[in-house]
C-alpha cells in the first residue's frame, strides 16, 4: 500500500462526516448505534436520506447534495481511497447534508431501520456478467433495498453497460414494477434532472468513446416477491472478457440447467 493510499486512510479515519466499517456483515457486531437514527443523530434535520451505492469518487453524492439542500445523502462503497475524493470535496465544500459509509453493500440493512431511506441511486456498476447474484440490480439486492427504502421508494441506475440495463429491464417487466424512467440514450434530449445533470469521471469517458448512457429509475415496494427473468443476453463487447458469444447463462436459477460460477 503506498503513501497516498495511506495518507488518504488517515484523513478518513478523522474526517467527522465518514464511517468506515469495511469487514461488518462478515463477523459479530453490535448494533449501529445510528441505525434508524441518522437524521437525528448526524444530520439534526428531519430531510429524506437518498443513499448511492458503489459511489467510488463519490460524485453522484456530492453533485445531488449540491443541487438538492433540502436532502441528505449518503455515499457508500468499499474502497476507501477512492471515496477519499468526493469525502474531502464534501468537506471543503462545508456541505453538511453528505456523509460517507464504508461497508459491503451485502450489509446495508445493518446500517439503516426499515423505511429509513427514500431514494436509491446506483451510478456505473460492473455489470457482473458471470454472476446474477452480485449485480446490484438483481433480485437479492432489491430485497435488501426494500428493507431499507420507504414502501415504493426509488431505485435509480445509471449505466454504460447494455448487459446490466438488458437485464434489468427484463427483470422491472417480469416483476411488474412501476418505472418512473426507461431509456436507452440519456443525454439524446436535453434534460435538467438529476440523472442528466451529473456526470462521473467514468461516463464522461465513455460519452467520449461514443456510447450511451442508459437509465432507469423504478418504485420498489415494501417485501417484494421477486423471480429472476428466463433471458440470454448478449455480453457487452468493450470489457476485459471473453464476449464473442451471447452469454449462454439463463437468469432465473436453475432455468435451462445453465450454471452461475
Amino acid at each position: 500500500m503506498g503513501k497516498n493510499k495511506l495518507s488518504k486512510f488517515a484523513d478518513m479515519r478523522a474526517y467527522p462526516h465518514v464511517f468506515e466499517f469495511p469487514l461488518y456483515y462478515k463477523q459479530e457486531q453490535p448494533p449501529f448505534p445510528m441505525k434508524g437514527r441518522w437524521r437525528e443523530d448526524f444530520f439534526h434535520n428531519d430531510h429524506p436520506i437518498v443513499l448511492e451505492l458503489g459511489c467510488g469518487r463519490g460524485e453522484y453524492t456530492v453533485g445531488l447534495a449540491e443541487r438538492n439542500p433540502d436532502r441528505n445523502y449518503i455515499g457508500i462503497d468499499i474502497k476507501g481511497a477512492r471515496m477519499w475524493t468526493g469525502a474531502t470535496e464534501s468537506l471543503e465544500k462545508g456541505l453538511t447534508n453528505v456523509a460517507f459509509l464504508r461497508t459491503s453493500i451485502e450489509a446495508i440493512d445493518h446500517f439503516f431501520a426499515p423505511g429509513e431511506v427514500e431514494q436509491i441511486w446506483i451510478t456505473f456498476p460492473d455489470p457482473q456478467m458471470k454472476k446474477y447474484t452480485k449485480r446490484l440490480t438483481s433480485t437479492p439486492f432489491l430485497v435488501r433495498y426494500s428493507h431499507i427504502l420507504m414502501p415504493d421508494g426509488l431505485v435509480h441506475l445509471k449505466t454504460d453497460s447494455p448487459f446490466l440495463y438488458t437485464y434489468t429491464d427484463a427483470l422491472l417487466k417480469e416483476n411488474h414494477l412501476m418505472v418512473e424512467a426507461n431509456t436507452t440514450d440519456l443525454y439524446k434530449a436535453a434534460s435538467d434532472d438529476d440523472a442528466a445533470a451529473i456526470q462521473t469521471y467514468y461516463e464522461s469517458q465513455w460519452l467520449t468513446r461514443g456510447m450511451t448512457i442508459k437509465y432507469i429509475c423504478f418504485r420498489l415496494p415494501a417485501n417484494p416477491q421477486l423471480v429472476e427473468p428466463d433471458i440470454e443476453i448478449p455480453l457487452d463487447d468493450y470489457r476485459s472478457y471473453g464476449r464473442t458469444t451471447r452469454s449462454g447463462v439463463a437468469s432465473r436459477p436453475g432455468a435451462d440447467g445453465a450454471s452461475r460460477n
